[in-house]
């Protein structure tokens, strides 16, 4: 009779163990996901709980083979680059065995090698439980389909999150007033009406999306060049603001109700890798297909939703916003600091309620100082 062999997986220890009976076996260094835990579709998040190992794949392929669709489809190795999530070597397909997890085989979620070894023992996947090509090849052999996982939500608190307005905060412009501005004078001036109503708190802004994006339905060629404005008007200090900010522990996050692939230039310029804002679809000629309706920043306290998965997913120690909206406001029960941002448009409202205020990025020490609990002032100018 073969022995009984099982898996466990630490979040907080970046690790997986492998048992047999009762007797520690192996024990191998992983990533999981740079997003932390959870169970929602294009979440980029691990799953955690019960599984097994459905499906053992790639038996016989070569170290550094290259699936797609879990279709071996040709090979990498070190300095050959090839994308910054490529599936490796081999595969253990997972399914969930917990009602909360039970969408895991729909997700796609592996144990499989990568090409990102370096970051392996820090949180970096895209939801997998990545390995060193190598252990990966070791562990394939010693799994066979079938074989129990757990993996162990996170206990331990770490890291701090900041999460950041974009539209008139990180960039001087509202990125769907430009694109309303492509329209011509009479619907940019009725579009921009709507914006300041929604940013004042006097209309609900899930009634003020629908009614823009009706008026306006933006196509290719109006998303582009929005997108190039974003990094054209770049708020003065936020480009320092960033660096500082990830020398000091901080992971920042784009929290917008704007378009996610009008922001992603800009989070790419300012070195910020997670964006959370609403889709945009187009068709394949480049036409307007409508947007995610359902996506949590298109409605008031949206942003909080957002921010309370993430402090799930995570448990960080620390949790900051900035901003110059109402929605942005709407967070500050929902985080340990909250700055109103003034430096482009300062809301009145905003300004008399923060926890803080900015009129300016550029003093950069007083803003960490802020985060980090050192300065108790309400304005910082």
């Amino acid at each position: 009779m073969n022995p009984v062999v099982s898996l466990e997986v630490s979040v907080d220890g970046q690790r997986l163990d492998v048992f047999e009976a009762e007797r520690l076996l192996r024990s191998y260094p992983v990533s999981t996901a740079a997003k932390g835990v959870g169970f929602g579709e294009g979440t980029f998040r691990t799953p955690v709980g019960r599984f097994r190992v459905m499906e053992k794949l790639g038996e016989g392929a070569s170290s550094g083979a290259v699936f797609q669709s879990r279709v071996a489809v040709g090979s990498w190795s070190p300095g050959s680059g090839g994308g910054e999530d490529l599936v490796l070597t081999r595969i253990l397909r997972l399914d969930g065995m917990d009602p909360e997890n039970a969408n895991t085989l729909e997700r796609c979620i592996y144990i499989h090698g990568t090409n990102r070894e370096e970051l392996i023992g820090s949180p970096a996947s895209h939801g997998c439980i990545r390995l060193r090509n190598a252990d990966m090849l070791e562990l394939f052999e010693l799994v066979p389909a079938g074989t129990p996982l757990v993996i162990h939500p996170p206990q331990r608190l770490r890291g701090k999150v900041i999460f950041l307005d974009c539209d008139s905060t990180l960039s001087g412009i509202e990125g769907i007033d430009e694109l309303a501005r492509v329209r011509g004078a009479e619907v940019y001036a009725e579009v921009v009406a709507l914006t300041h109503a929604a940013m004042n708190g006097e209309v609900p802004l899930d009634e003020v999306f629908a009614r823009r994006m009706a008026i306006i339905r933006p196509d290719q060629a109006a998303c582009e060049e929005v997108a190039a404005l974003y990094v054209a008007t770049l708020t003065p200090g936020a480009l320092e603001l960033i660096h500082a900010l990830k020398a000091d522990a901080w992971l920042p996050v784009i929290l917008s109700g704007g378009f996610a692939p009008l922001i992603a230039p800009l989070a790419r310029y300012l070195g910020i890798e997670h964006v959370e804002a609403v889709p945009l679809l187009l068709d394949a000629q480049g036409r307007y297909a409508g947007y995610g309706q359902s996506y949590p920043t298109t409605r008031n306290l949206g942003k909080n939703q957002v921010i309370n998965e993430w402090k799930q997913a995570l448990l960080p120690r620390r949790v900051a916003m900035m901003g110059d909206g109402m929605s942005d406001l709407e967070t500050q029960p929902d985080v340990d600091v909250f700055i109103g941002f003034g430096g482009v448009v300062a809301r009145s409202r905003v300004k008399q309620a923060a926890q803080h205020w900015l009129d300016s990025m550029t003093d950069v020490a007083s803003v960490l100082n802020i985060l980090n609990g050192a300065t108790h002032a309400n304005s910082v100018k």
